[in-house]
């Protein structure tokens, strides 16, 4: 006898009903059911450097980490995280006040969002945008303003006044994703300098997402909003090691930003998962200390990628937005004579044995995204190439 529940209303908080299997995990599970290359979810099908691992393994043999690590991260990856930011960007961080490990990118702009937004409050962010901004703005009582980075002459740009415009008495925080996911936009200096300005003028806050900081393409550079005017006092910095060091399944994250607000982030991540991936933690505070070399193979490595699969995507007929950054490419398919990503994606599996994402979930108003599809290149070239051979069925 099944038991009823006493209520009518719903299990799930109406914050969340908007929300339901992430696209991810949706296009994940058609490529493993049918088969197919899984050019969806971003992820690398080879290992990080064989270094870094083994020292997840020293630390893990010689008990580091086994146990509950403090609750802001172990002090050896909070000091290196400082050194990388000091190295890299000549910004200055405390270790033990301005530093706040976290489990991945995603955990972090989830304690920031619910220390820093009230219900009310309005969170600005550019769409398409990956898609937990939406939920964790949701979950924290917040209203997303979306600002569309829309195709301009082969790649996608934002629109300052746009972004000014969005901007009201009720904005909290600016949201902002660079190098963005899943266009491909680097924010220049002059944006980020108009951002900055903009920050300041109307007294915001600011949260970061840099987890593709050392994934940039040839002229673009990556510029932590954080080291522009008055901007350290305002911006929560987020990173992870993931995306840098093709180890995605460690989920280590951190927070960088000055003491007061990296103390109200940490009041909400210690409710949250409080301590996470403690030998993991050890290795990547060695492989942040890996020689300029490491980055700048790796950076080369993908740039070659990005063009090998972009190549592919233009042979097949797709209309092909360069990315100067992260993994992605983002495509059009009205070559094809089809509108409808989601749909598209949905029957790609089955037309060629190749799952990619529909962009439109990403943004608040599905036709701004309606005929765009995301790629990711993070795989073998061997993949690459079969993917490529076997989207060109679709050109005939």
């Amino acid at each position: 006898m099944t038991a009823m529940t006493s209520t009518e209303r719903p299990f799930l908080n109406r914050r969340l009903a908007e929300f339901g299997t992430t696209i991810f995990a949706e296009m994940s599970a058609l490529a493993l059911s049918t088969g197919s290359i899984n050019l969806g979810q971003g992820f690398p099908d080879t290992d990080g450097p064989e270094e870094v691992r083994e020292a997840a393994v020293r630390a893990l043999r010689d008990g580091r980490g086994n146990q509950y690590p403090p609750g802001p991260g172990v002090p050896e990856l909070r000091t290196a995280v400082a050194a990388h930011q000091r190295r890299r960007y000549g910004l200055s961080y405390d270790p033990d006040t301005e530093v706040l490990v976290t489990a991945g990118a995603t955990e972090a702009i989830a304690a920031a969002l619910l220390a820093l937004v009230e219900p009310g409050d309005e969170v600005v962010a550019f769409e398409p945008y990956y898609d937990s901004y939406a939920a964790c703005i949701a979950m924290a009582g917040g209203t997303r303003v979306p600002v569309t980075l829309r195709p301009d002459e082969g790649s996608f740009r934002l629109d300052l006044d746009e972004l000014r415009a969005a901007v009201t008495d009720r904005t909290r925080l600016l949201l902002i994703n660079t190098p963005h996911n899943p266009t491909g936009t680097v924010l220049t200096r002059a944006e980020l300098t108009a951002i900055a300005e903009l920050a300041v003028e109307r007294d915001l806050l600011v949260v970061t997402d840099e987890v593709y900081e050392h994934l940039v393409f040839d002229d673009a550079e990556h510029v932590p909003l954080a080291a522009f005017p008055g901007m350290r006092e305002r911006t929560v910095t987020i990173s992870s090691a993931g995306k840098t060091f093709s180890f995605t399944g460690w989920k280590v994250g951190w927070v960088t930003a000055n003491s007061p607000l990296v103390s109200a982030v940490r009041t909400a991540k210690q409710y949250l998962t409080y301590v996470s991936a403690g030998p993991f933690q050890y290795a990547i505070a060695e492989a942040l200390r890996l020689p300029d070399s490491y980055f700048d193979g790796f950076r080369a490595d993908l740039r070659r990628k990005r063009d090998l699969l972009g190549d592919g995507l233009r042979a097949a007929g797709f209309e092909v937005y360069q990315p100067q950054g992260t993994y992605f490419i983002t495509t059009d398919i009205t070559p094809f004579g089809e509108k409808d990503a989601y749909a598209f994606c949905r029957t790609l599996p089955e037309r060629c044995g190749v799952v990619a994402i529909p962009n439109s979930v990403f943004y608040d108003n599905p036709d701004a995204g309606r005929s765009q599809v995301r790629f990711t290149f993070c795989k073998r070239d061997d993949v690459l190439d079969e993917a490529a051979s076997r989207l060109r069925h679709l050109a005939s």
